[in-house]
């Protein structure tokens, strides 16, 4: 068949149309048919046998013969490892095209020329300030594409391509494309697969590039946020010699480049920014981005500052979050943010964007336009920290966009003492860019204007598209990792370069009196004029702080008060009313006329309403579903993520239900009567450490939203332990920021194994002081209900983690009346119902599942001489209610009963409150591993903790054991 019949079938009255509608206008028509159509062009003006190009094959003058000599033999041109085609045409190590190659192969070689220097030109650009750039073999020189400096001043046509015309000489090509690609700036954006954003990027990276050329005054601008950056630098060099501060000497162009980024933003919109960053530059940018004052800043140095230790202990300066509110160049007023972070290098990364999208959905009415965040990393920890990844990979998802984040990276191509060569496999640290078709800007630290050039088209392309994009701005550390660190220890040839490098001020300010764009007095002036300024503020003459206008939900904050020891002796009333009771029952039972259920969620619905309307007994996911329908109906939004929460994993939620004919989804609790919020709840990438931090960062935003991550299993938990231990546990104490998150973190021995049972209480109850957290381990879904409720009924916030249910989700006796929902508060402490007080010698202290192993032995063995008492809240720890509880066995000696290794669980932390009161532990024996891997092991252990528990003999166990054994073999013979 002809390889070409398809077209037989075409419209050709259609494409005719669309050809004059190309003609008309090339941007009218789809990306796909304008190269099609540009392809025909050219075909027709150059077709097979054409004459050779003017000054081809010895031709001169414009002359040329009026037919061209066939191509000479050789191998079919293929396409090299690039993609790009070789149109050498005899072989690969010749040095061009054979003499009398025609037009049309030429025009081609420079097509290809342009396209390679557009995919590979940022391999040659000369990024880096300070020393040579690796060869990576970016094929760029007129030979690779089979042309010569014989045809520098050959006219081509392939110039209109780059906006030079068509009749740019190759000369003229070649130079706009080594300004363009091979200059300070390197673009990688061509494995972009949208056609239109990869248009638009090119037009702005050739045409943007080649035309840039800010004015004197904004030069001026440049040059005196420069100054300021430089100047603060060596002004605590000098007085504050030794201490840490990181500085950012060697990057100073961040500042001119956040300034940038800022007033152009707010020219397109931008009302806040929410920054995130590390340590190194951080007091810079609080000075001259932020606003920080500098007695504030100087004073931290000199010790004189009086912390504010009311709420925690305090972080080290350059950890601190600040707020403030800036004029822009355009006279809008721009909200600043700078979040607080640990050491942990990109720890906070997650947490802004978790912020930003709190922001977005409500403060800004869904509009990703008004808010932009900027995430600042360094080169070493972008491509270390796996948390890149993640929150790369996280941008695009419904639940976690928040329309694009400007990836800022100081790259100073170290990572502590470990060279660039020894911290990654990759050419750039980002390269996890190109997993989301982000386009990245490689540009040299020591041009500024460039820098500059490429943020302002960051925010543009940010703002255009609502998509990441990153700036790798190549510099250097000028000292060691902190200021008393030895870098020549490690790098000792590279430091010797550094020491005598100019800094950046100095750089720019000789290129701008080379060019006469200002005198080079202007720069002295502005040097002295700074450096004046800096000695009055540390004189302590007064400096005016930026003022700072609270936005709505900052307020919200405000209204709410730090929490102290008597909040916690009773929990407040979080009961609903039967009115609310019905909305949701309603909610949760009714589905559209047209939506087909499979037929396990019909029997789901048909147990629904017979707990709603017959039995009045609700259980865990009821229990669960009611707490947010009610706090949707109080005009609470509702924050669910996870992996697979909407069903649940357990199948127990089915909080979205799916049509199973379309697999259209419908979310019950957002189809309540009358005016609610909505339950966002999202089914999360397969990341524990990022959408943690995600949803902590959005309850970090918004106090009003009842924010929950649930992991797939509590072990899990361990992946996000940096978030856990950085920022869940201790901002409020490091920080003075109040959370209010939700960890539910499923746990409980059911014989799944060691990775499937223990979600680490002791580490978090290890973790817990001065009331940070509230850890607890419920047993029944009215009062699971309270805790959720007491959440945003409280009048502050805490992080709460639940030690969350597995097999309970299911089990008959884990259940509550209506009764206990509409009214009441959640219960800290739970007492025996079953035990005769005046009987009991015997108290079994204990918390979640394990209750209900022992309340079945309890009432099998009829043991009124043994009372079971519920811890539901383990922190902060409730004495009172105990005591009170614990008061009527005053004879009762006191055990302490878990499912858990004796070295896990909660005994070390009972230990610290009931020391004296407690006799003895009933555990698992001590051991590495959470739990035993095997099912039967697993029986027999629970066995002999429900056994030890209730002081039965040990002969006794064994007797019921092989009589179980017996009967289970009996059973096997008879099937």
């Amino acid at each position: 068949m002809d390889t070409y019949s398809y077209i037989a079938n075409a419209d050709a009255a259609a494409i005719e149309t669309l050809y004059q509608a190309y003609q008309n206008n090339p941007e009218s028509v789809d990306f796909g048919w304008r190269k099609f159509f540009e392809g025909f062009d050219f075909s027709q003006q150059f077709p097979e046998g054409a004459p050779v190009v003017p000054g081809a094959n010895g031709a001169t003058n414009g002359s040329a013969p009026k037919t061209a000599p066939s191509p000479a033999p050789g191998p079919v041109p293929q396409p090299d490892d690039y993609g790009v085609l070789n149109t050498n045409a005899s072989t690969n190590n010749a040095p061009g095209l054979a003499q009398g190659t025609v037009a049309g192969d030429k025009e081609t070689a420079v097509r290809n020329l342009i396209h390679a220097f557009r995919s590979r030109g940022h391999l040659r650009a000369k990024t880096n300030p300070v020393r040579e750039r690796k060869d990576r073999q970016a094929r760029l020189n007129l030979a690779d594409f089979g042309l010569s400096d014989a045809d520098l001043d050959t006219k081509f046509r392939q110039g209109e391509d780059l906006g030079l015309g068509q009749g740019a000489t190759l000369r003229e090509i070649v130079a706009a494309l080594t300004s363009i690609y091979a200059g300070t700036v390197g673009f990688e954006y061509t494995y972009i697969r949208d056609p239109k954003v990869l248009d638009w990027f090119q037009q702005k990276a050739e045409h943007g590039a080649l035309a840039f050329n800010p004015d004197v005054e904004y030069k001026k601008r440049i040059l005196k946020k420069l100054n300021e950056a430089v100047v603060f630098e060596n002004f605590l060099h000098t007085k504050f010699l030794g201490q840490k501060r990181f500085s950012l000497e060697g990057g100073e162009t961040t500042i001119p480049a956040l300034d940038a980024i800022i007033n152009r933003a707010a020219e397109l919109g931008v009302k806040e920014v929410m920054i995130g960053m590390a340590h190194r530059g951080r007091l810079n940018v609080l000075a001259n981005i932020m606003g920080k004052t500098y007695e504030q800043i100087f004073s931290e140095f000199e010790g004189t500052a009086t912390p504010d230790l009311t709420m925690g202990d305090g972080d080290v300066k350059y950890h601190m979050g600040y707020s403030s509110e800036v004029t822009a160049t355009n006279g809008e007023k721009v909200n600043l943010k700078l979040a607080p972070n640990p050491s942990h290098l990109e720890a906070v990364n997650p947490v802004v964007e978790g912020f930003v999208r709190a922001k977005i959905e409500h403060q800004y009415g869904g509009d990703y336009h008004q808010i932009l965040p900027i995430l600042i990393h360094g080169d070493a920890a972008l491509a270390g920290q796996g948390i890149g990844y993640e929150v790369t990979q996280m941008s695009q998802l419904e639940g976690y966009k928040t329309g694009g984040t400007i990836h800022f990276v100081i790259n100073n191509q170290v990572g502590f003492t470990t060279d660039f060569e020894d911290a990654r496999s990759s050419i750039y640290s980002t390269d996890l860019a190109k997993i989301i078709d982000a386009p990245v800007i490689h540009v040299n630290g020591d041009d500024p204007e460039a820098v500059v050039f490429a943020v302002r088209l960051a925010a543009e392309y940010r703002q255009q598209f609502h998509a990441d994009i990153f700036i790798d701005m190549v510099c250097y550390r000028r000292h060691g990792h902190n200021e008393s660190d030895e870098p020549k220890f490690t790098q000792p040839t590279l430091y010797n370069v550094i020491s005598k490098h100019p800094n950046p001020r100095e750089v720019y300010n000789a290129t701008l009196v080379k060019r006469g764009d200002v005198d080079a007095e202007l720069a002295n002036q502005m040097d002295k004029e700074f450096r004046d300024m800096l000695q009055a503020r540390l004189d302590q003459v007064k400096q005016q702080p930026l003022p700072y206008k609270y936005q709505a939900l900052e307020n919200e904050w405000r209204t709410l008060r730090r929490s102290t020891n008597e909040d916690f002796d009773q929990s407040p009333e979080t009961g609903i009313s039967e009115e609310v009771v019905e909305r949701v029952a309603k909610a949760l039972t009714t589905v559209p006329d047209n939506f087909r259920p499979i037929k396990q969620i019909d029997n789901l619905l048909k147990e629904r309403r017979k707990m709603f309307y017959e039995t009045r007994v609700l259980n865990w996911a009821a229990g669960e579903l009611l707490a947010y329908g009610s706090l949707m109906s109080e005009n609470h939004t509702v924050r669910v993520s996870g992996q697979d929460v909407q069903r649940g994993t357990f199948s127990h939620r089915h909080a979205v239900l799916h049509d199973a004919e379309t697999s259209a989804p419908y979310n019950s609790l957002n189809h309540l009567e009358g005016e609610h919020q909505q339950l966002n709840i999202y089914n999360s990438l397969l990341s524990e450490y990022a959408v943690l931090g995600f949803e902590f960062g959005y309850a970090m935003a918004n106090p009003t939203a009842l924010v929950i991550w649930e992991a797939q299993f509590g072990d899990f938990a361990n992946g996000a332990q940096t978030m856990i231990d950085q920022f869940v546990v201790s901002s409020e104490s490091k920080w003075q920021r109040m959370n209010g998150i939700v960890m539910q973190l499923p746990h409980g021995y059911e014989g799944q194994g060691p990775e499937h049972s223990n979600a680490r209480p002791e580490r978090f109850l290890q973790l817990a002081a001065e009331n940070n957290i509230v850890v607890a381990n419920i047993t029944t879904p009215a009062n699971f209900f309270h805790a959720l409720r007491r959440q945003l009924v409280w009048s502050f916030r805490k992080p709460l983690v639940v030690m969350s249910p597995k097999s309970m989700l299911r089990n008959p006796l884990a259940v509550s009346p209506v009764e206990d929902f509409t009214s009441g508060r959640f219960q800290e402490v739970l007492g025996d119902g079953f035990a005769d007080a005046k009987k009991v010698k015997r108290v079994l202290l204990c918390s979640g599942k394990v209750y209900y192993d022992l309340l079945e032995e309890q009432q099998k063995s009829d043991r009124k001489d043994v009372a079971i008492v519920r811890l539901e809240q383990l922190h902060p720890f409730p004495k009172k209610q105990l005591d009170a509880e614990l008061a009527k066995y005053p004879k009762a000696k006191i055990y302490w009963v878990q499912e858990e290794p004796e070295n896990m669980g909660y005994w070390n932390y009972m230990v610290r409150f009931m020391r004296r009161e407690l006799e003895d532990v009933v555990a698992r024996k001590p051991s590495a591993s959470p739990a035993t891997g095997y099912n039967k092991v697993h029986v027999k252990e629970q066995k002999e903790i429900v056994a030890r528990a209730f002081d039965k003999p040990k002969e006794a166990v064994a007797t019921e054991q092989i009589k179980k054994e017996v009967a289970t073999a009996d059973k096997a013979i008879d099937g």
